[in-house]
């Protein structure tokens, strides 16, 4: 689950971590109002789930009360485009009123999971904004850190850390006062991500978070009321939001084939070979391991409501979730939805027999796969015949 930024300063904040003074405005005259607190230069943020909203036109320094106003009604209501929102763009119903602070120095500071470590990680270095140009063009002045949860933040991270990033005496005291902090937070609110971008070194000296953004990993709400109360689903694609009342992982991208799966890591291959066979998946929807007949149902009317999706693939493997089982799901909701688009089923597993033999039977236009490849080409012939 993604928040806004006002939102994860205000959650870096609550841990004692220095943020700028500011606020947030849904109105022109709210923007106003914040900026004359302010007291001077503002700058006035467009507040949507997506980087990059700068460049965009979402980011505006004003001179004062009158310029933060002004800015504010350009910004709200516009439907602001960056490299994460896509080509439709996001519309702005908030912006964040802050100070304008004297930047001498962009850090980029983020914190993590390396699943390959299978451990939180620490990184950052010079950089600030254009931290993507500097991996891939310098890697090596992107330090890192891992943190084993047993023994916690230590103070030779924090050491490492000033080290890599260019602090020294008291900056890189209370920069290592930052980041016990900010992993204080990443562990107690379960977050997959902390990322401050830019951290900034003020011209007197002082660190102070630009930018925050934080990501939480949904396994991890039912402990945490208190940010589920932050999730904004204005942001949030209304299929997405859908797929999550039935506990379904539905994410909606923009090909033609529209895939249900049992299975993050089977999700993943399937749109894989879609891609391999010539046509792109619709979307990754993992209905889980223990998927039931009311689940299949509602994974269809949801891909359903994708106009774009011209024919489905569904690729499960019958574990836990009985093949026959799932045959019957299939059969009952593409009957009560009315599907019109070709289906193609590979399954294997408990009971698979008896489940080709239901869905052949079936009278339904469903068409079984021998495997993966098998299914991935009649799905993307089924797309091309659809054209």
């Amino acid at each position: 689950m993604k928040i806004h930024e006002y939102q994860a300063k205000a959650l870096l904040a609550e841990f004692g971590v220095p943020v700028p003074r500011g606020g947030v405005a849904a109105t022109p005259g709210e923007a106003r109002a914040v900026a004359e607190g302010l007291g001077g230069r503002a700058v006035v943020k467009a507040q949507i789930h997506a980087g990059g909203r700068g460049k965009g036109g979402g980011v505006k320094l004003a001179a004062g009360p009158d310029e933060a106003e002004a800015h504010a009604r350009a910004i709200l209501g516009m439907q602001l485009v960056t490299p994460q929102t896509g080509p439709g763009g996001q519309k702005v119903q908030r912006v964040l009123v802050e100070e304008a602070m004297p930047i001498a120095r962009e850090l980029y500071l983020g914190m993590l999971l390396d699943r390959k470590a299978r451990l939180p990680v620490i990184m950052g270095g010079p950089g600030g904004m254009e931290i993507e140009e500097l991996a891939r063009e310098k890697p090596e002045a992107i330090v890192r850190v891992h943190v084993d949860p047993t023994t916690g933040f230590q103070g030779y991270h924090a050491r490492r850390l000033a080290l890599g990033f260019g602090l020294a005496g008291d900056q890189a005291k209370a920069f290592a006062a930052m980041l016990r902090s900010l992993f204080r937070l990443f562990e107690a609110k379960d977050c997959s991500l902390v990322e401050v971008n830019p951290l900034v070194v003020l011209q007197d000296g002082r660190l102070l978070p630009l930018d925050a953004k934080i990501t939480f990993d949904d396994n991890g709400l039912f402990r945490h009321p208190e940010v589920r109360g932050l999730r904004d689903l204005d942001e949030e694609s209304p299929l997405e939001v859908e797929a999550s009342k039935f506990e379904l992982n539905y994410i909606k991208l923009d090909g033609t084939v529209g895939c249900m799966v049992n299975g993050a890591g089977l999700a993943m291959a399937t749109m894989d070979i879609i891609q391999r066979a010539g046509a792109m998946p619709a979307n990754f929807l993992d209905v889980g391991g223990g998927a039931t007949a009311e689940q299949v149902e509602n994974a269809f009317r949801i891909l359903m409501s994708d106009a774009n999706v011209r024919a489905v693939f569904i690729n499960v493997f019958g574990g836990i979730l009985r093949c026959d089982l799932l045959a019957q799901g299939v059969i009952e909701a593409v009957r009560k939805l009315g599907v019109k688009v070709p289906v193609v089923i590979r399954m294997e597993g408990t009971n698979v027999a008896e489940g080709r033999r239901l869905l052949e039977g079936s009278g339904l236009n469903l068409t079984t796969a021998a495997d993966m490849w098998d299914g991935a080409q009649k799905a993307a012939r089924a797309v091309r015949a659809a054209a």
